[in-house]
């Protein structure tokens, strides 16, 4: 079995599941690429009872022929089945299942939603399979597993037909941490300190597969270029292929994240209905883009649901919306160029402090208040300060016990210095938020930066520090 990286409650689930004393039908989802399949099939070293992989954009009849073939492997027949239909697809699984010997029979279909197609009568050939057969035995783990969240939610977990409260088991595979992409550089030899891991992190999140591409003993900018930007690049049509698979009708989805792209603070609901076609589905749309990782609601502070803000916070898709579409004219070195410009520093402190929002958890246990019940929201001020802009705060964190953090995130090569003027701001910020918010609790001016504050005459104004180390736990 390959090392797995992280997933430690995903594989104690999984296996709790193959042991247990009755059948269980797990689900298993997460967005493209996020090591679903990896996680099983190494878990398992290959020992399943059967296991069937849906074709992309196959019509029923090839689906079906695929899967013939795959009960004569596993069968070691000498004829091919013939199956007309799901249902008879299933009655065949059903039968080469209880000639299998072993105790518990481990079933693992990847990338179900592919084989529901138009008309198949899959799911519901699915339903009659676990209601009238699996479900009444001890020794079945069903696992599905699918990249298209939104079908694996709306159609098995919130299924209101046959398989309706049928799933036993629900396992969703999140983005690796920070801590978790160090630990795979370090399984694959890799040195990088983590300002780089850091920076890497920001293009391409933590997509385990994106992360296996990547050369750990060459610098980062050479990675990026031979990945992106060079001829016959790897992930040069990947955002392409990653909507197109995701999503039966991607390109609607594209304008939307394309759209929050253009909009790094986000927008409601309604500021996108104004800008988009087709609004009636935009609510659908938004919610399976939030469950395939891409996009985020957070409500500011102080508000209703009412007032929810969408942000894109996919860190691939803003990398390639800001640079990759864009590139017109590169080189084989264009990323080696392009990494010390204005423009990529601007990107990476607004970028870092997505990193930050996405590690809220590490933060809040480098606060020392893991044990108290906290909320985190945003804000940003209805009125303009002395020099026409408008204030905000870009994380904070709200303690049950009436303190909050106002957090200032930073990303720099060195401890971040504060001026006088930054200083200043800092002030003007914290009238405004107590004015507008009205609120009474205690507010704690905190910096979230890489390599500290500078202690001068004007750092005092800080009160808590989390420092990039802190993020990596």
């Amino acid at each position: 079995m390959k090392n797995i990286i992280g997933r430690k409650y995903e594989m104690e689930e999984l296996l709790r599941c193959s042991t247990s004393d009755k059948s269980e039908f797990v689900i298993l989802y997460g967005r493209r690429r996020i090591g679903k399949t990896f996680l099983v099939s190494n878990l398992f070293n290959g020992n399943f009872s059967f296991y069937f992989t849906g074709s992309h954009r196959a019509p029923k009849e090839r689906q079906l022929e695929r899967f013939a073939q795959t009960l004569k492997q596993y069968g070691q027949l000498k004829y091919l089945p013939a199956l007309d239909n799901w249902y008879h697809a299933f009655d065949a699984l059903q039968e080469l299942i209880e000639h299998t010997n072993t105790k518990k029979k481990v079933i693992f279909f990847d990338e179900m939603p592919w084989i529901d197609t138009r008309g198949s009568e899959f799911v519901a050939a699915l339903e009659d399979f676990w209601n009238t057969w699996a479900a009444l035995r001890d020794d079945v783990c069903f696992i599905a597993c699918g990249s298209a969240t939104s079908w694996m939610v709306d159609k098995i977990v919130e299924n209101q037909g046959g398989l309706h409260n049928r799933v036993t088991s629900r396992i969703y595979l999140r983005p690796f941490t920070l801590a978790e992409c160090e630990e795979y550089a370090r399984s694959q030899g890799g040195v990088w300190d983590r300002y780089t891991l850091t920076q890497a992190y920001m293009y391409m999140g933590g997509v385990p597969y994106y992360l296996s591409l990547m050369d750990y003993r060459r610098d980062l900018a050479w990675n990026i270029d031979s990945l992106f930007f060079q001829p016959h690049a790897k992930l040069k049509d990947e955002f392409r292929e990653l909507f197109s698979v995701l999503f039966n009708d991607s390109q609607s989805y594209i304008e939307i994240v394309r759209l929050l792209a253009s909009h790094r603070e986000g927008l409601t609901r309604q500021e996108l209905a104004k800008s988009l076609p087709n609004g009636g589905t935009l609510t659908g749309r938004l919610e399976n883009l939030i469950r395939c990782d891409f996009v985020t609601a957070c409500v500011p502070f102080g508000r209703k649901k009412k007032g929810t803000i969408y942000q894109l916070t996919d860190f691939f898709t803003l990398f390639y919306f800001k640079f990759i579409e864009t590139a017109r004219k590169t080189t084989s070195s264009y990323w080696n160029l392009k990494i010390h410009s204005p423009e990529v520093r601007s990107w990476q402190g607004l970028t870092f402090e997505l990193v930050c929002r996405l590690h809220v958890d590490q933060i809040i246990h480098a606060l020392g208040v893991s044990g108290v019940i906290t909320e985190v929201s945003s804000w940003r001020s209805q009125a303009e300060n002395q020099k026409g802009k408008k204030c905000q705060v870009d994380l904070i964190i709200e303690r049950e016990d009436r303190y909050i953090y106002l957090c200032e995130i930073k990303f720099s090569e060195s401890p971040y210095v504060i001026d006088k003027a930054y200083e200043e701001h800092l002030r003007e910020a914290l009238t405004l938020f107590r004015e507008e918010t009205k609120t009474r609790k205690t507010l704690l001016t905190t910096f979230i930066t890489t390599f500290g504050v500078k202690a001068n005459i004007h750092s005092g104004i800080v009160q808590n520090e989390v420092c990039l180390d802190q993020l990596f736990v």
